[in-house]
């Protein structure tokens, strides 16, 4: 299965679970970290010393609990690991119920399976762990269907204009004319208002700007 994993997780309780759970998988060479700085530390090391992770196991969101940290959450450690260790597996185990978050971790971020905290999260951390040790990547099956819809998205060109309108600083209110100067339809306000929630809806975004950095991030726009 995995030689030497890493747990990066900073409440005791839950990391102690996840440690279980790797026993109960005969995965025994198991080292954690309640701050991303200190798993970090112990990324290099393992470089360093020959002996380097097979398995990073992270949460997204740490405490700030005073102390001065360089990495604020999982996502930097993330980043910050995959340069010391190009090719170090990474499996993300957070509560975070966003679907446009979750899609990004993979999509920007390359990451090899992700396990929602919930009900059924001690079978699900198996199974992912299995999948990512024989080389396959990892998605609940609650946020298969939501990340496919996402994937599948298509943009229309009236899509590309009223987005590509909102990057450049446009108020909402202006986007009319500009509609009616390029002889693009429908031009009223509510429709561009309504077609804005369409498409944050469909992609799982609440703000103009989720939706604005995503296209970016893609060349959409």
């Amino acid at each position: 299965m995995f030689d030497q994993v890493l747990i990066a997780e900073d409440q005791q309780s839950t990391n102690f679970w996840v440690q279980q759970t790797l026993k109960e998988l005969e995965i025994t060479n198991v080292k954690y970290a309640y701050y991303c700085d200190d798993a970090l530390l112990r990324l290099k090391n393992g470089v360093r010393d020959g002996a380097p992770f097979d398995l990073l196991i992270t949460d997204l969101s740490f405490v700030d609990d005073g102390r001065e940290q360089q990495l604020g959450d999982g996502a930097q450690l993330i980043r910050a690991a995959r340069d010391q260790q190009p090719d170090l597996k990474v499996l993300v185990f957070s509560a975070e119920p966003s679907v446009a978050v979750v899609n990004g971790l993979f999509q920007e971020l390359a990451i090899d399976g992700y396990v929602h905290k919930g009900r059924t999260d001690t079978l699900d951390l198996k199974t992912a762990l299995e999948s990512i040790a024989k080389g396959r990547k990892y998605i609940p099956a609650a946020f298969q269907q939501a990340v496919r819809n996402k994937n599948a998205f298509k943009f229309s060109n009236y899509d590309i204009a009223i987005i590509g309108q909102l990057a450049q600083g446009t108020f909402q209110k202006k986007i009319p004319d500009y509609l009616k100067e390029q002889g693009m339809k429908p031009t009223s306000l509510s429709s561009i208002e309504k077609r804005f929630n369409q498409i944050k809806e469909s992609l799982g975004f609440t703000k103009n700007e989720q939706l604005i950095a995503y296209c970016k991030d893609r060349k959409i726009i």
